[in-house]
């Protein structure tokens, strides 16, 4: 809060130098089902998000905060400002981003909260490791910002990317008693987070031909195990973790050809060890986009016996994304996940439309089926219509 004030001055000295931005956001998602462990046909959430930005010559600094406020009690009700959300529900007041960017020629550095993205599939992701998800709602799942340093080296051709996260963001799981968790009652205990830091190295490549990448991480996962403690309750805990990935992109004429994998290892006994990968065609065609391949996993040995990984549970799977530019102000999208087996599917389909420059609606709605059994297939009361309204500014 102190950097917004310090911006905001600045900014009556040197409004060239500054910049702000931020929206205004009420979501309704409603369900035609009830759940096993959750009654709740409707959820009303609402969302202000404030960013600011000031500039001096080789410096730029960026700072964010998130308002929330929701009527199925996914946020918080205390008023307790969150900085590493390792809280189990959204916090109402939290800080997005508060960052400091230093550039100079091709070296850029970058310390504090921030969003880091690697890869480049688009429905999933295997070599994004420093990228906690918010999966509150599988389905409609966010990304979270880390707290880490970031220096990055580039020149025209080659970029080397080195990140150090002194502290584990974890990814939110869903709430065991609502609908995206699980109908059995469960105690749950306080979660045993790691106090190591993370780091890793990604370089990049552009040539003639293709352009691609290989990249390394070593830390924790963000996505957690469960064991059960001596009073019976469960308890989250996030194994070490390895990865060693590679992607790249291939422009072949009509098509562009993506392919993206990463094997991880660990020395934590519950861990398994396994490979992700997705092969995928991207095609441009007008105000058409569309995308479609496969996304793998092999696990090459089996260890954990509990644990909740939506980035695996959706493996095994034809994924596909398709959108259409209807003009300046209105467009459609559609994404499908479905697992070979036929035991799960998901599909999204989403109409956006802007009305001036301030206010966008988005309506859609998923449709979820499958077998219990299945990680897709478990939400299969889940699905929904969703409308959206927001103000930016």
């Amino acid at each position: 809060m102190k950097l917004l004030l310090l911006l905001a001055a600045a900014a009556c000295a040197a409004a060239q130098s500054f910049s702000q931005r931020g929206f205004l956001e009420s979501t309704g998602v409603f369900y035609p089902q009830t759940a096993p462990n959750d009654s709740g046909l409707a959820v009303g959430e609402s969302l202000f998000r404030y960013e600011a930005f000031y500039k001096l010559t080789d410096l730029r600094f960026a700072a964010g905060i998130d308002a929330r406020f929701d009527t199925h009690q996914q946020t918080d009700r205390s008023l307790d400002p969150s900085w590493f959300d390792r809280t189990r529900r959204r916090q109402p007041l939290a800080v997005r981003t508060f960052n400091a960017t230093y550039t100079h020629g091709k070296l850029t550095f970058e310390a504090g909260k921030q969003l880091i993205r690697w890869g480049k599939a688009d429905i999933l992701t295997p070599t994004d490791r420093f990228a906690p998800s918010d999966f509150l709602n599988v389905v409609e799942s966010d990304f979270l910002p880390i707290t880490a340093a970031r220096l990055t080296y580039g020149t025209q051709s080659n970029t080397i990317d080195l990140v150090f996260e002194p502290r584990l963001t974890p990814s939110r799981i869903p709430l065991l008693n609502q609908r995206w968790g699980t109908p059995i009652p469960i105690a749950e205990a306080a979660p045993d987070f790691p106090g190591a830091p993370q780091y890793g190295a990604r370089w990049n490549h552009i040539g003639a031909a293709a352009e691609f990448s290989f990249s390394f991480y070593n830390g924790f996962d963000h996505l957690p195990l469960f064991r059960l403690t001596p009073a019976f309750a469960l308890q989250r805990f996030y194994p070490q973790l390895r990865m060693y990935g590679a992607d790249a992109a291939i422009p072949l004429g009509p098509v562009t050809v993506k392919s993206e994998a990463a094997y991880f290892t660990s020395t934590n006994p519950q861990s398994d060890e396994y490979v992700l990968y997705v092969l995928q065609l991207e095609r441009q065609a007008g105000e058409w986009s569309f995308v479609a391949g496969y996304a793998g996993q092999a696990v090459t040995d089996h260890r954990s016996t509990l644990g909740y990984s939506p980035i695996r549970g959706f493996t095994r799977s034809i994924v596909a994304h398709a959108s259409y530019t209807i003009d300046t102000n209105r467009s459609i999208s559609v994404d499908a996940v479905i697992h070979q087996n036929g035991q799960g599917e998901w599909v999204r389909a989403q109409y956006t439309q802007a009305f001036g420059q301030h206010w966008r609606a988005t309506a859609g709605f998923a449709i979820i089926r499958g077998n219990a059994a299945d990680f897709i297939g478990q939400y299969n009361r889940n699905s929904h219509a969703l409308l959206t309204l927001r103000y930016s500014f």
